[in-house]
């Protein structure tokens, strides 16, 4: 798929021309290369923790661990050898990696480019996918674990990833890097520095192109990514950097797979004979269309980034740190209409090899005749929700614009402050397009209810991003399927920090005040005396709220507060300890949550509010220990985190109807739900030869669920309802396990410099106490009082633990004039060790389990870890 015209191409083509001119004919006034991560910081708005001075536990990754091992693997990747994250591949799609921090996942974790914060402004979450180009533009990346040191009110519950991209005045030095990996994985890459001329001009660009396959079978994918900055300080007051950088990528999918299905595909055949060993690199989600890979699953999206920054040094004693922003996201990720025979396209046969047989799909839709699909189609060409086999975009585009602004004064040689304010603008569009109707030639939407029965869509669209980074949200109205709803979200927040500073303290106390509104719109929502089907809809009521088109803004308050104190006994120890407090808003699925299981009013969802959301309310501490040497390092750590408040939501739930009808889709926001975690953290660096380095880390946690939470039944309309003579559930969750992430992981890791310019490195990474994922619903609706239901007891299922070990090597040659060419290669899971890296379910071994694998029931959903791979690479700098 053909990313980038001809036109955009030129462009960027005569733009580098430029730069390289440019860059011929000015003097780089730019001397030295610090490895001081506060001397690479783009921007003053960016909150970077000093060593031995800010008090809180942080990691540094620089740039040069990045190139050297990074290699194909993931960006979240690179972090596995820090303290308390659990980084893995996901399902193993280009960009499908995922990562936690202390337990907390990405919607709890602050993720920040250059100190602005990039979570979706929804759902909070951050998809690698969007951002698959940052490693080649990141100069360094600081994790700080905890709610860390930024004045901003982030949902900094886990911690804070701040990735800090090259600036316009870097180093004059150009980079042509070739890159090849496993499965066709390749890899070119052009980047270029101009340096600071002595009128205080400078340029940076980078471009690079990645494809090639993953390491399961039906990955292929193609990524770009783009970088132009443009520096220019005037004098030593003012200081102005622009950058535009984007990375349109799409990448077909995979989803968890029973491990029953993965042994059963041991062999290669999908035949119902268990293997003894799964199959990992099977994806159930693709098979062959003419001939070419097909997939059912295709994410695809552009996210260009725009931003000007700007610090201006007031005076000797204060500064002023600004930066405007825009992002506009553009792409979706695909999905399947409808059903053949009331089969949907996973249940429908698939090939012996386990192929999804879209040959056979187009043909069914087509009218022909399909022997083991069943009956021929009764109305061949015209695909509709339940008759044909048609594939979707579920969109999910947005316009983001911000702006933060950091003022800092220092009042004397202890004392400086700063304040500041952060606002946010965000518009999400999620309407359903067609992007291959598989041979029909139309496909009959029946949900607006504004155009009863049906209208017909003709219109399909490539899963692939456009090249134009500034193209349409929604191009044709009239051709949307399946769903049509915005989001409109609003934010303001001011911060503040007094610091205080000498020899051997540091301390702060820091609070930050926001307020953000919610808006959800739905356009399918239909106006008064419409048809619902055959009934007329006379009332727009639910649960005694209008329901409209557009909800009313929801507005909610939050805020944060921290302090902590550093202190340095001597050159050699140093102590901190912090604590914080913070009332985190909800986001906006949790405050319109209400999704149907049958349409009303045209939606699937309530444009109703969550009256039983409230604040999450998360409190913090932490105390740790450091110790610095000539040769040796090493920082220990323990902390208390309380999650209190955490919206859950529970569907499925059996009910009684006043006519003593039993209904079965009742739902449940619970109130109250707890989760405290703990644990202590040591990370340690040793290098007793010069030609010899070792690190290590070691991080034991223990996250549980600390409460049974309440929450109120409603039936499937969401109205409030009572069953066995009570209008709400508790839930026994007290002492279960959190899932999703190892909580118990160490790491080991040497690097050796045998010769001038040779590295070679190895390291072994360990993983327990990984639990699985579960999903709250009846089993544990405590019936009767101080009794654990039975599906509750065991708790959280543990997977089995595992190590893995990757190595890798890295030489420079010294050339003529400064230029250098170097080869890196790596080695990931040198001895192909086979291990569940995502859990996500919790089936426990009974009488009535079919099958085990390493003690656990095969019928649980599972992601298996990447077999052995490689990566290596050629770059010369010049």
């Amino acid at each position: 798929m053909k990313l980038i015209n001809k036109s955009m191409l030129s462009a960027v083509i005569t733009l580098s021309t430029a730069s390289v001119y440019y860059a011929q004919q000015v003097q780089d006034t730019v001397k030295t290369k610090s490895n001081d991560i506060e001397q690479v910081v783009l921007t003053g708005v960016a909150d970077i923790a000093k060593d031995r001075k800010t008090p809180v536990a942080v990691s540094t990754i620089k740039e040069a661990q990045i190139v050297q091992r990074l290699g194909n693997q993931e960006f979240p990747e690179i972090l596995s050898t820090t303290p308390s994250i659990y980084a893995t591949k996901g399902g193993g799609g280009f960009g499908d990696g995922r990562m936690n921090i202390r337990g907390f996942d990405t919607s709890n974790t602050a993720v920040m480019i250059n100190g602005v914060p990039v979570n979706d402004m929804e759902g909070g979450t951050v998809y690698w996918s969007n951002w698959a180009g940052l490693s080649d533009v990141t100069s360094a990346m600081q994790i700080q674990r905890g709610l860390g040191a930024s004045k901003l009110a982030i949902a900094s519950v886990g911690g804070t990833v701040n990735i800090i991209t090259r600036a316009a005045d870097k180093k004059k030095e150009g980079n042509v890097t070739l890159g090849l990996g496993n499965d066709g994985y390749l890899k070119t890459l052009f980047s270029y520095n101009t340096g600071k001329s002595e009128k205080g001009w400078s340029t940076s660009f980078l471009m690079s192109r990645t494809a090639g396959a993953m390491y399961i079978d039906g990955s292929d994918f193609e990524a770009y990514n783009y970088y132009f900055a443009l520096g220019f300080q005037p004098n030593k007051k003012h200081d102005f950097q622009f950058t535009f950088t984007g990375a349109p990528q799409w990448h077909n999918q995979t989803f968890n797979n029973t491990i029953a299905t993965d042994l059963d595909m041991g062999d290669g055949r999908l035949d119902g004979v268990l293997s003894d060993k799964p199959n990992r690199k099977y994806n159930s989600n693709w098979g062959y269309l003419n001939g070419q890979q097909y997939s059912q699953s295709v994410n695809y999206y552009s996210k260009p980034v725009a931003s000007i920054n700007w610090d201006w040094n007031i005076s000797e004693k204060s500064k002023l740190s600004t930066v405007g922003y825009a992002s506009w996201g553009r792409g979706g990720g695909t999905g399947i209409l409808g059903s053949i025979n009331g089969k949907g396209i996973n249940a429908l046969p698939k090939t012996a090899d386990g192929l999804i047989r879209f040959d056979d799909i187009y043909a069914w839709n087509t009218g022909q005749t399909v022997a083991d699909f069943g009956a021929n189609n009764k109305t061949p060409f015209i695909g509709t929700s339940s008759n044909g086999i048609t594939r979707r975009a579920s969109v999910n585009s947005h316009d983001w614009y911000g702006i933060l602004s950091n003022f800092q004064h220092k009042i004397n040689d202890n004392w400086n402050f700063s304040v500041g304010i952060d606002a946010r603008y965000y518009y999400g569009y999620h309407p359903g397009l067609v992007t291959d109707f598989l041979g029909n030639k139309e496909y009959r939407e029946a949900g607006n209810f504004n155009q009863y029965p049906y209208y017909t869509v003709t219109q399909s669209y490539n899963a692939a991003p456009s090249a134009n980074p500034f193209a349409t949200a929604i191009k044709d109205k009239s051709q949307i399927v399946y769903r049509n709803y915005d989001g409109r979200v609003l934010w303001g927040g001011v911060f503040g920090q007094l610091e205080y500073t000498n020899d051997k303290i540091s301390a702060f106390v820091q609070g930050s005040a926001s307020e953000q509104s919610n808006q959800r719109i739905d356009n399918w929502v239909g106006t008064a005396d419409l048809y619902n089907g055959t009934t007329l809809v006379a009332s727009h009521l639910q649960q005694g709220q209008e329901v409209n088109r557009t909800t009313d803004q929801k507005f909610r308050f939050g805020y944060n507060a921290k302090a902590g104190l550093n202190y340095n006994i001597n050159e050699q120890h140093n102590v901190f300890v912090n604590i914080g407090i913070y009332s985190k808003q909800p986001n906006q699925n949790a405050i319109f949550p209400y999704n149907l299981p049958t349409k009303t009013f045209g939606s699937l969802y309530q444009q109703i509010e969550n009256k039983d959301i409230r604040n999450e309310k998360v409190s913090s501490a932490e105390i740790g220990y450091g110790f610095k040497s000539g040769k040796f390092r090493a920082n220990v750590n323990a902390y208390y985190t309380d999650w209190k408040d955490r919206f859950v939501r529970v569907t499925g739930i059996t009910y009684t109807n006043p006519d003593n009808t039993t209904g079965t889709n009742g739902t449940a926001s619970l109130t109250g739900v707890r989760e405290v975690h703990m644990g202590v953290e040591l990370e340690t660096f040793y290098k007793p030869l010069n030609w010899l380095e070792f690190n290590g880390m070691l991080s034991i946690g223990n996250w549980k669920y600390k409460n049974n939470p309440t929450g109120r039944i409603a039936d499937v309309n969401g109205d409030p309802i009572t069953t066995n003579g009570v209008d709400g559930v508790t839930l026994a969750l007290d002492g279960m396990k959190v899932g999703d992430a190892a909580q118990t992981t160490a790491a080991i890791g040497a690097t050796v410099k045998p010769v001038k310019n040779l590295d070679v490195f190895a390291t072994w990474r360990y993983y327990d106490n990984l639990y699985g994922t579960f999903s709250i619903n009846n089993s544990y609706i405590i019936t009767t009082p101080g009794v654990t239901p039975a599906g509750a007891q065991n708790g959280s299922l543990k997977a089995p633990s595992y190590n893995l070990t990757d190595v890798g090597a890295s030489y420079t040659f010294n050339l003529k004039n400064g230029n250098r060419l170097i080869i890196t290669g790596n080695i990931y899971n040198l001895f192909d060790t086979t291990y569940i890296s995502d859990l996500r379910s919790s089936i426990f071994v009974t009488d009535k389990t079919k099958g085990t694998y390493k003690g656990l029931d095969t019928a649980n959903s599972v992601y298996f870890g990447f077999g052995r791979t490689w990566a290596a690479s050629l770059s010369y700098r010049f």
